[in-house]
């Protein structure tokens, strides 16, 4: 089909269709790892769309940079960063800093996240934050890819590294006591709790949209109930696992980690989670996996109207 002949970036464009977005996720492909986080995302809305989200670039096809974040009427509460959240990837700051500043892609006057593979993006949030009197908090943790991921996405990674190609064995559990299931809606209260993001009604919220759109895992208790279990967010990342404190020490979140991830590699689905960099009990559980630590990271920005 002929490319469409967009300029920018007075303006950000919207790419509406679903060719464009098979092209976008495509040459998102090639900035691996950096374009990590807004690739998985266009790699669902490539699957359905299951959040409704959008993807807007300062020019087309030769974009430089892309923002997703939600159609409009979904951003309908200003205090609700879960559903406020963007997510940006850039191959030149300046142009990231021009788009932003000229277009009105985020709306500064909301409750908002901005989430990226790229903590270079750091310097260009910061100035527009000050320009818009918005307060930043700026989280970075640890970016992690299966081997299965890499394999397909970044043989390169293992190349250079020298890193093992295939799984690692999770600690073995008592299967007898634990019965691996999948995570209802009426679980969110659950997982709310323990979230380090969350313990909210709006996180709740959020939580039963995940539960409800994504491949969930649980290992269920002596109880009948979750001991242990792994979600997926609006971006196809693995994140929100945890263990009641009664159960931790057995090897759940190891074992939930590895079903989860091999899940959706047989699926064909790009298996990515951050840990925090002081959580050395995933690391270590991640380094046993095999999974990989991707050198550009986890990034996210909370911002506040002051």
């Amino acid at each position: 089909m002929p490319s469409e002949n967009i300029k920018g970036p007075a303006k950000m464009f919207h790419l509406h269709s679903p060719q464009l977005l098979q092209m976008l996720e495509k040459s998102l492909r090639k900035s691996l790892p950096e374009s990590l986080k807004v690739y998985g995302t266009v790699f669902h809305m490539n699957q359905g769309n299951p959040f409704n989200l959008k993807a807007l670039v300062d020019k087309w096809p030769d974009f430089k940079t892309v923002v997703i974040r939600p159609r409009e009427q979904e951003m309908a509460d200003d205090f609700d960063h879960y559903t406020n959240t963007y997510q940006i990837y850039s191959k030149d700051l300046n142009n990231c800093q021009e788009s932003l500043t000229t277009s009105d892609v985020i709306n500064w006057k909301q409750h908002l996240q901005i989430q990226s593979s790229q903590s270079s993006l750091n310097e260009v949030i910061q100035s527009l934050a000050a320009t818009k009197f918005v307060k930043v908090e700026h989280t970075q943790c640890i970016l992690y890819v299966t081997p299965e991921t890499a394999r397909k996405l970044l043989p390169s990674l293992l190349e250079t590294k020298n890193l093992h190609v295939g799984y690692g064995t999770p600690k073995a559990i008592n299967e007898e006591m634990f019965k691996l299931s999948s995570m209802d809606p009426t679980h969110a209260a659950l997982v709310n709790k323990f979230w380090h993001f969350g313990g909210n009604e709006r996180s709740q919220r959020f939580i039963e949209r995940c539960i409800r759109t994504f491949p969930t895992f649980c290992l269920l208790g002596p109880e009948g109930t979750p001991a242990s279990w792994s979600l997926m967010d609006q971006t196809g990342e693995i994140r929100m696992g945890a263990t009641l404190p009664e159960y931790r020490g057995h090897g759940l979140i190891s074992h939930m980690l590895a079903v989860h991830t091999r899940a959706l590699d047989q699926l064909g689905i790009p298996a990515y989670n951050h840990t925090d960099k002081a959580n050395k009990i995933i690391q270590r559980i991640s380094h046993n996996l095999h999974h990989i630590a991707i050198p550009c990271g986890w990034n996210q920005w909370n911002c506040e109207p002051l």
